[in-house]
């Protein structure tokens, strides 16, 4: 480009120079780890239940019979550790490489919530370091024969979620929605991001799309029509699921009990991301 500063981290264009440069911000794992399959979870803003996605699909892989596992790369609002129940803090070894969590089903987790004095400690540390950090959750722990490792990643399309997309090798990315109209638009550019940055786009869920009547088993539209079939069709995506607004979901994640849910709607998603 013209006007190319070769300042690939402040920018999003996908040029020939960029896509020397990106492969030199990827950062290498730990010696002794091996992960098959990386797929990021993304929303265009906060809210719309990403990480309770990114737990479900973690769930579904592990019921599958794969090794599972889950970089909690929401560094100020890390959530994850609260869906499984996960309050011990995380150890390092002798080399200070840091030793994911186990849950109680065998999925490995790492999350800085897993390493703060107190749970409700909050973050508040400016973008270089925040990205540092999940640098360091990628190439400085311990992720051992992972079949496929689910990255929760920070909300929105700046300087965190660029970092994720430049330093950790995604083999693609599911984008997590809500029905609204606004959230729609937000939604595209996530989208587009991907796309910039070549990463593909797997398909996108639907979070919070109806609520089913206790009585008489309605699906009730709360938030109005759904707009993310329009979304898939124009990207030429698929729709991988949408979710209820479910009580009992709720309380699962709540009392880190998410992966005791009989139902967690995304049983069959797996066979399409692995």
């Amino acid at each position: 480009m013209s006007d190319c500063n070769h300042d690939c981290g402040s920018c999003s264009a996908n040029c020939g120079s960029r896509t020397q440069e990106q492969t030199n911000f990827l950062e290498p794992l730990y010696r002794e780890s091996s992960v098959k399959k990386v797929i990021g979870i993304v929303s265009g803003k906060g809210g719309v239940g990403k990480s309770m996605t990114t737990s479900l699909l973690a769930v579904a892989a592990m019921r599958k019979g794969l090794h599972t596992a889950i970089l909690d790369g929401d560094v100020t609002g890390p959530s994850i550790p609260q869906a499984f129940g996960l309050h011990e803090r995380l150890l390092g070894n002798a080399e200070g490489i840091i030793m994911p969590a186990l849950t109680n089903f065998g999925i490995e987790v790492v999350s800085l919530n897993l390493m703060l004095e107190e749970e409700t400690q909050p973050v508040i540390w400016r973008g270089p370091v925040v990205s540092d950090v999940v640098k360091q959750f990628w190439g400085k722990a311990l992720w051992k024969d992972i079949d496929v490792m689910f990255v929760d990643m920070p909300p929105g399309t700046g300087e965190v979620p660029l970092t994720v997309f430049q330093s950790v090798p995604l083999d693609g990315i599911v984008v997590v929605a809500t029905p609204q109209e606004l959230v729609g638009m937000i939604v595209e550019k996530a989208v587009n991001m991907a796309k910039m940055m070549n990463i593909p786009v797997l398909g996108l869920i639907e979070n919070m799309s109806y609520i089913k009547c206790p009585d008489c088993g309605k699906e009730i539209r709360v938030f109005g029509d759904s707009h993310i079939d329009e979304i898939a069709e124009k990207y030429q995506v698929p729709v991988l699921g949408k979710l209820p607004i479910d009580p009992k979901l709720t309380e699962a994640c709540d009392n880190g009990l998410i992966e005791n849910l009989e139902n967690i709607y995304l049983d069959g998603v797996i066979d399409l991301l692995v």
